[in-house]
């Protein structure tokens, strides 16, 4: 090792000495040549001389250490030349050790083995795997890794330290960039230190660097500059702040305020660049994705393979390693003595190549110390004769001066003459330096004496290192001989492993035969095992004849026990009522059913003979859409049949009384025959043994005992009837009486119905026998379709109506569930109507008359409707009239309406709101100039300004003409007034007895119509009332196979919200494997939908968009319990009205992967199942599969409205429309439905845009609202110093332009109803009008000419992030309009808004107001429970107070929000779901207790918790000897309850306490017990005694008791409340939800929490125990983070009216007093709020009459009047709020506190409240939700 050490010191020495020893002398003025790497220093001449000579020497040859190897080849230590070995990759190796020398192809290592740093390859194996650079991302071009390998068959890359990823593809966190970009790198984020502090890395856009979430008041791409409202330095002093300009903005350097508002960057620092240079990036960025998805296939299949090889390896190394601990002892002593020899022989084989590697360098040492010797004499003799030449030429300079001196004064030279004399000698001396040879010469010297010096100062230093290695020398000969003995040991010890090795095969031999003779035994003991099972089998066989025999006798139990329940009256009295029963006819009923059977096998064959030809879906859909009465006759011949039940009961009792002799006799002899059987069997039984006799003989004993209890039951029955009330078998049987007479004429109803449906159906078969896809077949069979709809349509008033008597007077339930159930497939039947896009034929006197669904308030502010229409030209009827009607939509009294005509060859746009007709005549398009085929009409209205569109296309191309004409109501009226009765819808015509106004009386439309969307909905003309003189067989609808419509309609469909794709066996189309994979498409405004769906049984897979993000969820039999997958990074939002392609991949069986437009979101593991699905919906499902139980796995049950394309599964194309499951969808992608016309706005949210219009100047505007709070800001715009904002004022509209206010006379604008604003300003006045009551002021003369209208301004609707005195809007804004300069007056669609803040786009969650059921309950909601009582803390019930009251629920309707506040009110908690355990009494206690609970007792709830122990629910008499109960034990669910002296206990064997939500339902029947759990897992168990002894008493405790219940019957530590959320709690099918007393129970809080207590907006307090008093000298502290300004923080109250209360009001904190004398207090107020969201400190000191109030670092205190008899009470102490019967009228703030408090001490002692006296209300203990 010492020689090992000391390498480095000799090896330089060794080589010069070698350097030295081979050198000779140069010739003269030759150059010295030096190679660093190794070579001899030779002259020019010498090298060639020793290239020819290592051309002659044979390999392994000796030659003289004078010359070198060839190439290839080194000398070794014993002086022959040996190859080279570099694999190929070098021709030069080192003399001596072989070293390679420039390693080729990018490799490195002694001998160019390895690849370097960043490349990756076999350095061995040559071409092509010689090393490349690693391919992160892309090879050579952009790689970034410090360095790659191979893993499992993939690469895997070593990032540099910017970079990130598998491949390096994309930037650390704090970095930003575009790897994949050539030439991009990533770079540091720079937010100019304005990014959160408490993350590691600066938060910037990965790929553009833009900041994210700047803090301090700043903005910018790099958070440089203060953001709007703020001026100051935001990169070095960071001192933004903010503008004291009185909401107007200020300049961002100085804060000098500015008149007009800054222009608002658009928030990009992107380049303006060309498309050209776009279109190449977008293709590179194309190719380079290509390639990384080409390397990701092949990593995905390389782990794959990688994966199962993997495991392979791992159940051989399990195998090996089992083996090896069979003879591990003894192995393991051969292994280790191996070990040791290799290590000892590697180390002497090291040894002997050092020195062989000393020698030979110090040979080479040598040999060029020789030659840098002669060189350096030959450089000395040099240098001599360079210093003689040097001093001659001094000593001719001399000579020269000397005689310059003398020739000066012999020939009188004057100095101007010498002086040229020696300019010109110094001429002469710089030509003779420019001289070329002395230049050289002197080169040469120089460069000669530092090659001299450089190779003396080697020399001496390799002269060190040899002396140091040659003392070296003798320690390696010692340590040699030291190693040969030791080798000599191992030999020794080699030779004894080898004999344990042969001992240990020996013994592994005999292992491997006793295995052999195991595995023999086992077979015999299988071969046992099976006899042994047949003889049971055998015995099975035998006992099943006693079982039989069992079986059969309680068969005949049954059946006489239904005998007794049937037979209810006389023998004698019911014959005579069958006899006039007997009247009725049958016979119709039963017509009435075999039509049924008919018209069903009439439209199966229909079905049959329209599949195959029905190409594009629509005759198919537009059928099943008729075919609708199939079901309904079903579900009829279903009532028919319950109605004739009570006829059909009075048969079986006739049959049972006159033929109960014959059964009697009957039953009899059938006892006695199975008697015999028995018997016969005791003796078949009797060679068996003695256990199957006694078996066999209990059996026979039973049954003799079954036959004589069965008699006695007979005689029972028989002494029944005879004693039966006649009266009432009458009455029975005239209620039968009466329900048959209805059912028959509801058959009789249905039968006239379907007749005419019946020729329907043969015609349809006729006519589609020979169907050849010709229009006319199709147009007929349509207009079929639509006649049978209104036909259907005509009779379902009528059915409905019957349907309707007959669920009133019938009791059974199946005939309100079959009503139900026709209900809903006629709402089936509508929407899919709706979605028939097929046109009609008007022949001048037909009409329609359209059924959609018509919201009359959406209509009212703004109506927009498109059709298409094909209007003919040759017409006879048009020649001589040519003016027709279109459609009406209005009122039936005409007087508020909007219609489309044909007038003077125009086609006019005609509505009335109220007043004059506006009508738009389209001039620029006479109808007589319209093709021949068909065009597109859309009508709008936005207030009073109308617009028509008319749209023409193209027969060979996707080209159009458009066509527009504008118009506006000139008097007051702006809303369209429908009234939901009296509105009507007339397309084409109208019917006789309808009067048109003069406008639209003209005769009907001749050609063809065909309707497409109402505002958002999508209408048919199939969706009809009633229809007109419609005849399909002369007037066939046109078809519509435009180019221009069909591209738009064959690409997308449309989901409406209601309805569903099914596609049924999808592993037709592709086959679930290895990776499976799904693929769609959508587009959509809207929050929340379902996307795709599969189920099968309690699996399931579904994929919602929630919230704007995807949410998947699944379950494919788990033992964990469902997966979640959901974008909770936030990363794609899917609700931006774009189309986004979402991919959902299962790999592997275990591994899901979700990615959106091509980019990974999220992936999860799970257990290695397959997907156990056949059949997928799309778009939503039906109402039963979301009300089952999957429904508490989804995000919402809502369907998907918007549009989806490109569903592929395993890349296979499904078309929506041909699955024989779809329902309701359609065609095509309407941009109406698209737009966000509605946005719901929170309290904390806004949205922003900006125009080209000065709204102060001239300006009209308008929009709708729906509120239910008083205040809010709707609208705000600011110019300057002016400002126009349009808000809500306690519950009043009020405009406020430029200090100029206008407010509407009702305040009443809060009701929950829509209501309609229009602001106008003009030069003269500012009108408001709200629902066509207009307000108006003059405008002051003020001159405003100055203002530049062309400027972009920006507006706000809901709020403003600016300063202003109104909070922000509650409620929803929705169909909002302006006049602009930039385009035409059209509604705002709000999802093209730049800036959108917490607002929703979709929806209007705002409910009708709960007032009256405020005014009916708030009489005594606020008032305690009990009697007030002195001693709080002992008699604790008797103060709590109600959950819910008046106040609580007031506070909760309006004031949803505190704006001082920066907290919300109410934290994020899952809906009607509560949390218990904070104290061990939390609890809720219901009073109300049904009547029937002690016949049946059925509860549902759902839990959530971690806890082991606790009471989940409860309920008792008043000495709890009968109880029921529902708790938690050791993590098991256990259903408890009595049955008499009984305790009967069901309990679950899995625990539940994972914290997922879990679904429980217990049950207490007559006789048995069920706990059923998550819908999958019975428990039950039987008891006997009598339900009517088991009573129980109010209350009904859920999560916990009141002290010192249950513990009785409960086990101690599960009597103590149950720790986590219940919701959904339901008593025989009905929700309970309003508790009567609340203690220590809140929402159930989602997101983080922390130690502290919740005191929540519903209300509630804590009372300190006794321990615990306020008296006359005291110090309290504590701290708290407020929700809320306002609330009771701690209050104490005495009998003799002295009190002690602390509160907060508006963020100021007071403390009052009474002693006794009167009231005095002290305030504080923080400069900051005090509902900052932080927590703030509070300590109140009292000594006597001396108060000081602390809070932070504020301090104030106050000295009352002193009271001499002042005595120290000790009084309970209430904290977080007060009941109302407690408070003093002088107290301004009676709410209770909202927010946390925590670390409460009283006279530095700590206040546990888990201890309290008392928790009352909606307070949590202990956790406190952090956000």
């Amino acid at each position: 090792m010492a020689l090992i050490s000391a390498w480095p010191l000799v090896s330089p020495i060794l080589f010069f000495l070698r350097c030295f020893s081979s050198s000779t002398a140069s010739s003269e003025g030759g150059v010295f040549q030096f190679d660093f790497e190794g070579s001899s220093a030779v002259s020019t001449q010498e090298a060639t001389v020793i290239r020819g000579q290592q051309q002659a020497v044979a390999t392994g040859s000796w030659v003289p250490f004078a010359e070198n190897c060839q190439e290839g080849f080194y000398r070794t230590s014993s002086g022959k030349c040996s190859p080279c070995n570099c694999n190929g990759n070098a021709n030069r190796c080192l003399d001596g050790s072989g070293i390679c020398v420039d390693c080729q192809r990018n490799t490195t290592g002694q001998h160019c083995e390895q690849c370097p740093d960043g490349f990756i390859g076999d350095a061995v194996g040559g071409v092509p795997t010689f090393c490349q650079p690693c391919p992160c991302p892309v090879p050579a071009l952009a790689n970034f890794a410090v360095s790659c390998y191979r893993k499992s068959g993939s690469v895997r890359c070593v990032c540099k330290e910017n970079y990130a990823g598998p491949n390096c593809e994309r930037c650390a966190p704090g970095y930003y960039g575009n790897p994949l970009l050539i030439g991009s790198t990533c770079k540091k984020c720079d937010c100019s230190g304005n990014s959160d502090p408490n993350l590691i890395f600066e938060d910037c856009d990965e790929v553009t660097g833009q900041c994210r979430n700047c803090l301090r008041n700043t903005t910018g791409f790099k958070c440089e500059r203060c953001a709007p409202g703020y001026y100051g330095d935001a990169r070095f002093a960071k001192n933004c702040t903010e503008c004291n300009c009185g909401g107007r903005m200020c300049d961002s350097q100085t804060g000098e305020c500015l008149a007009d508002s800054p222009e608002v960057s658009t928030g990009t620092d992107c380049p303006t660049i060309s498309c050209d240079k776009c279109i190449w990036d977008l293709t590179d960025d194309i190719r380079l994705a290509v390639l990384s998805i080409d390397e990701s296939k092949a990593t995905l299949l390389s782990i794959s393979t990688g994966v199962a090889a993997q495991k392979r390896l791992n159940d051989l190394n399990l195998t090996t390693t089992h083996l090896k601990e069979a003879m591990s002892k003894k192995k393991n002593h051969a292994v280790l003595w191996t070990i040791q020899v290799d290590d000892a022989a590697d180390e002497t084989n090291d040894l002997l190549r050092e020195v062989a590697t000393l020698d030979e360098q110090g040979n080479e040492a040598s040999s060029k110390g020789r030659v840098v010797q002669k060189e350096t004499m030959e450089t000395n003799n040099r240098a001599t004769q360079l210093v003689q030449q040097l001093s001659n030429m001094r000593d001719n300079i001399q000579e020269i001066s000397s005689k310059m001196k003398y020739y000066a004064v012999q020939q009188e030279l004057s100095p101007e003459e010498i002086a040229q004399k020696l300019s010109v000698a110094e001429e002469m001396l710089k030509e003779i330096k420019r001289r070329k040879p002395f230049t050289n010469q002197r080169q040469l010297a120089d460069e000669e004496e530092n090659a001299a010096e450089k190779l003396l100062q080697q020399v001496e230093e390799f002269h060190e290192r040899y002396n140091d290695t040659r003392s070296l020398v003798f320690d390696v000969l010692e340590q040699l001989s030291e190693q040969d003995v030791k080798l000599s040991d191992l030999e020794e010890a080699l030779n004894q492993a080898l004999d344990h090795v042969i001992q240990t095969e020996d013994v592994n031999k005999e292992n491997t035969a006793n295995l052999q003779r195991r595995e023999k035994q086992h077979e015999k003991i299988k071969e046992q095992v099976a006899e042994v099972n047949g003889i049971l089998i055998n015995a099975t066989a035998i006992l099943a004849g006693p079982q039989k025999v069992n079986s059969e006798l309680s068969e005949v139990i049954k059946n006489v026990s239904g005998f007794y329940a049937e037979i209810d009256g006389a023998k004698k009295e019911l014959q005579e009522k069958i006899a006039n029963l007997s009247l009725f006819d049958d016979a119709l009923v039963e017509k009435a059913m075999n039509h049924a059977h008919n018209l069903r096998r009439l439209a199966d064959e229909l079905d049959r003979n329209l599949y195959g030809v029905d190409t594009n879906g629509l005759v198919q859909r537009a059928i099943n859409a008729s075919n609708v009465y199939e079901n309904i006759a079903g579900y009829i011949e279903e009532a028919n049949k319950t109605a004739l039940l009570a006829l059909n009961t009075t048969n079986r009792v006739n049959d049972a009384a006159v033929g109960i002799d014959t059964q009697i006799i009957y039953h009899k002899g059938k006892s006695e025959e199975l008697l015999n059987r028995a018997i016969e069997l005791q003796r078949t039984a009797a060679g068996s043994n003695d256990f199957t006799i006694a078996d066999t003989s209990r059996h026979v004993n039973g049954t003799f005992a079954r036959l004589n209890a069965l008699r006695s039951q007979l005689i029972r029955v028989i002494t029944k009837m005879q004693s039966a009330e006649p009266v009432e078998a009458r009455e029975r049987l005239e209620k039968a009486k009466m329900k048959t007479e209805e059912a028959v004429s509801a058959t009789m109803t249905v039968t006239q119905a379907t007749t005419p449906m019946d020729e329907n159906v043969r015609l349809w078969s006729e006519n589609l026998q020979d169907f050849q896809h010709n229009s006319v077949a199709y147009d007929s069979a349509v207009h079929s379709a639509g006649d049978a709809v209104k036909k259907l349509a005509e009779v379902f008033p009528q059915l409905l109506d019957k349907l309707h008597t007959v669920e009133q007077k019938a009791p059974a339930n199946n005939i309100s569930s079959n009503i139900q159930r026709i209900r809903e497939l006629i709402a089936q039947t509508r929407s899919v109507a709706s979605k028939v896009q097929v046109s009609m034929m008007f022949e001048g006197q037909s009409a329609v008359e359209v059924n959609p669904k018509i919201n009359v308030e959406e209509l009212k502010s703004f109506t927009s409707m498109s059709l298409y229409i094909k209007y003919p030209k040759d017409n006879p009827q048009l020649a001589a009239s040519p003016d027709r009607f279109i459609l009406y939509l209005g009122n039936k009294d005409a007087k508020t309406y909007m219609g489309l005509a044909i007038k003077n060859d125009n086609l006019v746009y005609i509505y009335n709101l109220g007043g004059q007709d506006v009508e738009i005549p389209l001039d620029a398009k006479p109808v007589s100039t319209w093709p021949s085929y068909f065009s597109i009409i859309k009508i709008e209205r936005i207030g009073r300004h109308g617009k028509m569109f008319l749209t023409v296309p193209s027969l060979s191309s996707t080209s159009e003409e458009k066509f527009i004409k504008k118009g506006e109501v000139l008097g007051p009226g702006s809303l369209l007034n429908l009234e939901p009765e009296n509105a009507v819808f007339y397309v084409g015509g109208v019917p006789p007895d309808f009067k048109l106004p003069p406008s639209l009386n003209l005769p009907g439309f001749i050609g063809c119509l065909e309707l497409a969307t109402l505002n958002d909905d999508v209408i048919s003309l199939y969706n009809f009332k009633h229809v007109y003189n419609i005849d399909t067989t002369t007037s066939p609808p046109c078809a519509r196979n435009k180019l221009a419509f069909t591209q738009s309609r064959a690409v997308s469909y449309f989901f409406d919200g209601s309805g569903y794709a099914l596609a049924r066996n999808i592993e037709r189309r592709g086959r679930f494997s290895q990776v499976t994979r799904f693929d769609i498409e959508v587009r959509t405004p809207t929050d929340n939908g379902l996307i795709l769906l599969m189920i099968n049984g309690s699996m399931f897979f579904s994929l919602e968009m929630h919230n704007g993000f995807l949410y998947l969820r699944y379950d494919f039999g788990f033992s964990t319990g469902p997966v979640l997958l959901e974008d909770s990074m936030k990363k794609a939002q899917i609700n931006d009205a774009k189309f986004h392609e979402i991919s959902v991949i299962y790999h592997n069986s275990k591994k899901m992967i979700l990615v959106v437009d091509r980019r990974h979101i999220k992936s999860v593991d799970n257990e290695r199942t397959a997907m156990p699905f056949t059949d997928i919906y799309i778009g939503g499902a039906p109402a039963e599969i979301l009300r089952s139980s999957i429904s508490s796995h989804l995000a919402g049950s809502i369907g998907f409205k918007g549009c989806m394309k490109g569903f592929q599964f395993q890349k296979k194309d499904f078309n929506l429309l041909e699955e024989p499951g779809t329902l309701g969808i359609s065609y095509g992608c309407p941009e109406d439905s698209l737009m966000s016309r509605k946005a719901y706005f929170n309290g904390e949210s806004f949205i922003a845009s900006s125009q080209k219009v000065s709204l102060l100047t001239e300006f009209e505007g308008g929009f709708n609202f729906r509120t239910l709070q008083p205040n809010g800001l709707l609208f705000y715009y600011s110019e300057g110093s002016d400002a126009l904002s349009i808000s809500m004022d306690r519950g009043a509209v009020v405009l406020n332009a430029s200090g100029i206010k206008i407010q509407s006379p009702d305040r009443n604008y809060n009701d929950g109803k829509t209501h309609f604003i229009i602001t106008s300003v003009t030069p003269e006045r500012y009108e408001l009008t709200v629902d066509d009551k207009k307000q108006s002021k003059k405008n002051p003369a003020k001159d405003r000419a100055g203002r530049s209208p062309e400027s972009v301004k920006k507006f706000y609707f809901g709020g403003s992030p600016l300063r202003t005195q109104q909070a922000n809007f509650t409620g929803c804004i929705s169909n909002a309009y302006f006049t602009r300069l930039d385009r035409e007056v059209e509604v705002e669609d709000f999802q093209q808004y730049p800036e959108k803040v917490q607002t929703s786009l979709y929806g209007c969650p705002v409910e009708s107001p709960p007032v009256a059921l405020l005014h009916k309950k708030g009489k005594n909601s606020s008032k305690a429970k009990g009697n007030r009582n002195k001693k709080v803390g002992r008699d604790k019930d008797k103060i709590s107070q109600p959950s819910t009251g008046l106040k609580n629920l007031y506070q909760e309707v309006n004031m949803q929000r505190d704006p001082q506040c920066h907290l919300p009110m109410n934290p994020k908690a899952t809906e009607h779901a509560y949390q218990f355990g904070g104290t061990a009494n939390s609890r809720q206690e219901f009073d109300h207790i049904p009547k029937d609970f002690s016949q049946r007792a059925q509860f549902s709830i759902s839990l959530k918790t971690h806890s082991s122990h606790g009471m989940i629910f409860y309920v008792s008499d008043q000495k709890e000897t009968n109880f029921m109960a529902l708790f938690v034990a050791h993590g098991r669910l256990i259903f408890m309850f009595n049955a008499g002296h009984q305790k009967i206990r069901i309990k679950s064997q899995e625990k539940y306490n994972d914290g997922l939500w879990h679904n429980v339902i217990f049950i207490r029947g007559k006789n048995i017990g069920r706990l059923i759990i998550d819908g999958l897992r019975v428990l039950e168990e039987s008891f006997g005694g009598n339900a009517n002894t088991w009573q129980v008493t109010e209350p009904l405790y859920i999560g916990g008791v009141a002290p010192g219940k249950a513990v009785k019957n409960i086990q101690i530590n599960s009597v103590y409340s149950f720790s986590g959320c219940l919701s959904n709690l339901q008593l025989n099918g009905r929700s309970i939800t309003s508790a009567s007393q609340t203690f220590s129970v809140t929402p159930c809080f989602e997101g983080p929490s922390e130690a502290g207590t919740y005191f929540s907006s519903e209300g509630g307090y804590v009372v300190l125990d006794e321990s615990f008093s306020l008296g006359l000298k005291f110090e309290v502290v504590f701290e708290i983070r407020p929700r809320s300004s306002s609330g009771i923080l701690l209050h104490g109250h005495s009998v003799n009216g002295e009190y002690l209360n602390m509160h907060m009001r508006n963020g100021q904190v007071t403390v009052k007093l009474n002693n006794g004398i009167r009231d005095f207090s002290t305030s504080v107020t923080l400069k900051q709020s005090l509902c900052d969201g932080k927590w703030h400190r509070i300590a109140v000191i009292r000594d006597a009459n001396v108060v000081q109030l602390d809070v932070d670092s504020e301090v104030n205190h106050v000295v009352g009047p002193l009271n001499p008899k002042a005595i120290d009470h000790r009084e309970p102490v209430f904290i977080g709020g007060v009941p109302e019967s407690l408070l003093t009228s002088s107290l301004t703030t009676r709410n209770s506190f909202i927010g946390c408090i925590r670390n409460f001490m009283i006279d530095e002692k700590p206040v546990s409240f888990s201890k309290a006296a008392l928790v009352s209300g909606a307070v949590s203990i202990n956790t406190c939700p952090a956000a």
